[in-house]
């Protein structure tokens, strides 16, 4: 549940929100149906021998439970989805099962070991909701988006490092991203994106080229011209000159968003419809404050404020800013970033932890700046128990864009408040309006192996009862 409080000193009075999670019957619940209903005609096939009922009574009652355990295995396969058909939160088992934008996972640290169709894509929001300046929205952002599992070695020596992400930078983009956290570096006369520690990188700690990253979005950029992003960089780099040289090198400066431009002073950011009319839809952040006059990269913390990150992030009730950020509740930065991670990131426990206390979370970082956040940064942002990240935002955006219990809700044209009525997750998918482009959502490790009933195991109960009945 996200709680946007009234209290705060915002100009829109918002609602409670909270997500209703319903599954369907499980295969052990048709199962343990079955089996009782086997047990109930057992049982009653020896009262009737105890009271000498014929032996015709006797056949007509094994027939009449043979046609029942049929019907019920019948009537669970054939309601089963699979090929695509299947939607939000329905049983799955594998990936192929699932709708556009779902994937097939489970949640075992929350005990949900069943496998059903999760969201994978984010609803674009100026998709829905138009023209607004930048800052009303509210996107998807990744820690360390370069951080992926199983991404190959570059420098011949085994990685010693925490991982954050699982596809690709492009995958993230089609997915939904809007948003990626790059750590720069020096490295081997180049500027390397690590996950390093004291401010340099080492062969154990590299990634891969920081400009293999930024040719992703180039060609995310070019391709999808209405779409905006955000680089937020951890900078160690040194080199005179050296973020202004990589930047052009990946033919970005055509997407450049000018320093001269941002606001400084609280005041609203340009419009979406400005941003892509002008072609100014990169924006990119420094944690280098000298980088802005040296070489025009916005000093993240000029334009934004941002609470704790890692383990700070992520303890309830608790919203503390960062330590070169400006109070939370600031009005002279208009942006806000919020961190929600642990500091050890673990694949398994994502799935928890972009559960329920997420929405804890983001009503709690509301109530300490006063507003809902412009950027959700988090790790792993496919796993969750249902919708996750992804619900998350649509409360946000629809909170924030018309006023709505979700983006879905919003209609355009209508006053602020004005909602069209959606369906409340109940096994159905509602429609995710994700533009042209779309990713793959299959995770690596996403889902513990599935257990289903197969056709043996119904013969299996088959056979017993005919031994059971003889």
């Amino acid at each position: 549940m996200i709680a946007f409080d009234s209290e705060s000193n915002t100009e829109n009075k918002v609602e409670a929100l909270s997500l209703s999670l319903v599954f369907p019957l499980s295969t052990e619940s048709t199962l343990i149906w079955v089996l009782s209903l086997f047990l109930s005609a057992f049982a009653g096939m020896v009262g009737f021998a105890q009271h000498r009922i014929s032996i015709r009574r006797a056949r007509a009652n094994l027939h009449l439970f043979h046609a029942l355990l049929i019907l019920s295995i019948f009537l669970n396969t054939s309601t089963a989805c699979s090929s695509g058909n299947c939607q939000l939160l329905d049983s799955c088992s594998s990936a192929t099962d699932c709708g556009p934008g779902l994937y097939c996972g489970n949640c075992p640290s929350l005990s949900k070991n069943q496998p059903v169709c999760t969201r994978g894509q984010a609803t674009i929001p100026t998709s829905i909701v138009n023209g607004l300046p930048f800052n009303k929205y509210s996107w998807l952002v990744t820690h360390n988006s370069f951080s992926i599992v199983d991404a190959p070695s570059l420098t011949g020596v085994q990685r010693i490092t925490v991982y954050n992400q699982e596809d690709t930078v492009t995958n993230q983009l089609r997915n939904g991203v809007r948003g990626l956290m790059l750590d720069m570096y020096d490295f081997e006369d180049d500027i390397w994106l690590c996950h390093s520690f004291r401010g340099q990188c080492y062969n154990f700690t590299a990634f891969q080229p920081a400009i293999n990253s930024l040719k992703e979005v180039e060609a995310f950029l070019s391709t999808n011209p209405t779409e905006i992003v955000t680089i937020i960089i951890e900078d160690y780099v040194h080199t005179p000159k050296g973020l202004t040289k990589l930047f052009n090198d990946a033919a970005l400066g055509n997407y450049w968003f000018p320093v001269s431009k941002m606001p400084k002073k609280g005041e609203d950011w340009p419009t979406i419809t400005d941003m892509v009319q002008q072609n100014h839809r990169l924006l990119v952040f420094t944690s280098d404050s000298s980088k802005e006059a040296d070489e025009g990269i916005a000093y993240q913390w000029r334009y934004m404020v941002e609470n704790e990150y890692g383990d700070g992030s992520v303890v309830q009730g608790s919203c503390r800013k960062r330590k070169e950020s400006r109070p939370l509740s600031s009005k002279g930065a208009t942006l806000f970033l919020q961190n929600s991670f642990p500091t050890f990131p673990v694949q398994a426990d994502a799935c928890k932890e972009h559960s329920a206390l997420l929405g804890d979370m983001i009503g709690t970082c509301y109530k300490a700046a006063g507003k809902i956040p412009n950027f959700l940064s988090v790790n792993f942002y496919m796993r969750s128990d249902g919708g996750g990240v992804f619900d998350a935002l649509d409360q946000m955006n629809g909170q924030a864009l018309c006023g709505c219990s979700a983006v879905t809700a919003c209609q355009v044209g209508a006053a602020f408040g004005v909602c069209k009525t959606i369906p409340v997750s109940n096994g159905t998918s509602p429609t995710y309006t994700a533009g042209t482009f779309s990713g793959s959502v299959q995770l690596s490790g996403s889902a513990s192996r599935v257990h289903t009933t197969s056709p043996s195991v119904c013969c299996l109960f088959y056979f017993m009862s005919m031994l059971f009945l003889l």
